[in-house]
């Protein structure tokens, strides 16, 4: 097989580059589809999020359980979703991206069965044990599988499908809560939890019909499927072509390899992705290494899912009272997160990540700081309705979700996802989003502690100051991605630069 033109004369080259024209917005639209389909699995985790804020509540109510344990039950599910994180990387390089996807929404599907169904705390914790796994295989491999097909000119663009869709669940979380808030006691949260089943099945359907990772067909040696894959998702033959080279390069397989098939290179004895990774990294990739993990960090300890999860409470402190009125709030709270991520959508690959992240966690920083201090007015004068200090803290709560939304959120995903080589890629996310997953837990698990030992606004306080040093952490330390072609990224932290492709 030739990855050669066979076009002679000028004539066919003009046909074909007429055809190559336009051909272009149906690679687009193809990769575009494709993006969706994956990240779809994104939405597991949202409406967990979004879902469990409103039915702690009648759980707390129907079960007679404390806040301690209502605290583990919120967070907990964090943890148990690094068994799934730690064992995508692994399943993903044996099985593929594609049929890991259909993995995290089986598993997912009967997470969401088991909690639906729960007659008791410990059952109800089981359920969330099988749905963490589930969340943590779809956020690995989601970004992953997105970030490997898209084309450099659109990867931002689609590789923050995934926070969207995250955001998407979250909205529908809170209406479900809402929604399902007139059912009796026993039924409301019952029906919440178990009909996050429902969408878990469709999308494992749905991606079913999506091709597979064209790197993870070079890394296995199918270099002809790669091709035909490519194809569909470049706006041209030859930029189809020259990502091919690039990635038989970061596979170690000769550019000049025209075959169908080929026998991968094997590692050397004794060597292995984790000790390339963790024991004896080259320089840049320690430093991608440190990106990851501190990128991830900084965007789950800067307190975003206290917000989220605990919306409900942190409006009732701030002085809406009735259940209906904080579920109504929460549900703005839904929507704005969801309009603020486009903003990242459509500027992400215009303007960078760099400039989005820095301007997300300043807005985070300047309004945490306020609701921070809304809050501690409230709680100085216990008995008082101060009608500004209300107002400042729910609009704060609205700001700081739209600051995170168009920055932290997304571009997290996007540039952790993109930045390592091949072959360190799918066990690198894993450990980026394992940290993410620990610090989601940590904060979700002691937040209402948090809030009674060092007061609700100490807590944000706290937040605050930890996002002003990923503020300058992130202006110091990482480099602008946008842009580059992903076997480029080495080379930005330092590392050999990707030999150039002759004759493209």
């Amino acid at each position: 097989m030739t990855f050669e033109s066979d076009n002679s004369d000028g004539s066919s080259s003009q046909v074909q580059a007429s055809n190559d024209s336009k051909e272009k917005p149906n690679s687009q639209l193809f990769a575009f589809a494709c993006a969706i389909l994956s990240c779809m699995t994104s939405i597991l985790l949202g409406y967990d999020i979004g879902v469990m804020s409103g039915a702690v509540i009648y759980i707390q109510k129907d079960l007679k359980i404390t806040d301690v344990q209502v605290e583990i039950l919120a967070g907990v599910l964090n943890l148990y979703c690094l068994v799934g994180s730690f064992a995508a990387g692994k399943t993903s390089d044996l099985i593929g991206r594609k049929f890991t996807i259909v993995v995290a929404a089986a598993i997912f599907f009967a997470g969401a069965l088991l909690m639906g169904l729960a007659g008791s705390y410990a059952w109800l914790m089981f359920g969330r044990f099988v749905a963490g796994i589930g969340v943590g295989f779809a956020l690995v491999i989601a970004p992953l599988y997105t970030a490997e097909l898209a084309p450099a000119s659109a990867r931002g663009f689609l590789s923050s499908f995934p926070e969207i869709f995250i955001n998407v669940g979250i909205l529908f979380g809170y209406l479900s809560n809402w929604a399902f808030s007139k059912l009796s006691l026993t039924l409301g949260w019952r029906v919440m939890l178990g009909i996050g089943a429902v969408p878990s099945v469709f999308m494992g359907i749905g991606v079913l019909a999506m091709p597979e990772s064209p790197r993870w067909l070079v890394l296995k040696g199918r270099l002809g499927d790669a091709k035909r894959i490519l194809l569909k998702t470049s706006t041209t033959k030859e930029e189809a072509t020259e990502r091919l080279l690039a990635i038989q390069e970061a596979a170690g397989i000769p550019a000049d390899c025209k075959d169908e098939k080929v026998k991968p290179p094997k590692a050397e004895k004794g060597h292995s992705v984790f000790q390339d990774l963790l024991i004896h990294p080259t320089p840049a990739v320690r430093k991608i290494l440190i990106a990851n993990l501190a990128m991830h960090f900084f965007q789950q300890a800067s307190g975003i899912d206290a917000v989220v999860l605990y919306s409900p409470r942190i409006f009732k402190k701030a002085g809406i009272e009735t259940d209906e009125a904080l579920l109504k709030a929460t549900v703005a709270v839904g929507f704005v997160k969801l309009l603020s991520i486009m903003i990242a959508t459509i500027f992400m690959d215009k303007i960078g990540r760099r400039p989005l992240i820095l301007t997300s966690l300043g807005g985070m920083i300047v309004s945490v700081g306020l609701l921070a201090t809304g809050l501690t007015v409230i709680d100085q004068h216990p008995g008082t309705k101060l009608g500004w200090a209300i107002v400042l803290s729910v609009v704060m709560v609205l700001a700081y979700v739209s600051f995170f939304s168009m920055g932290m959120g997304p571009v997290t995903w996007v540039y952790t996802s993109e930045i390592f080589p091949l072959k360190l890629r799918a066990q690198g996310t894993g450990l980026g989003v394992g940290l993410n997953r620990v610090m989601s837990g940590v904060i979700s698990m002691t937040f209402l502690s948090m809030s009674k030992a060092l007061t609700i606004g100490g807590s944000f306080y706290l937040f605050g100051g930890v996002a002003l040093v990923g503020w300058i952490f992130c202006y110091t330390f990482l480099p602008e991605t946008q842009g580059k072609n992903l076997e480029d990224m080495e080379a930005l932290f330092g590392g050999k630069p990707a030999a150039p492709q002759e004759g493209l």
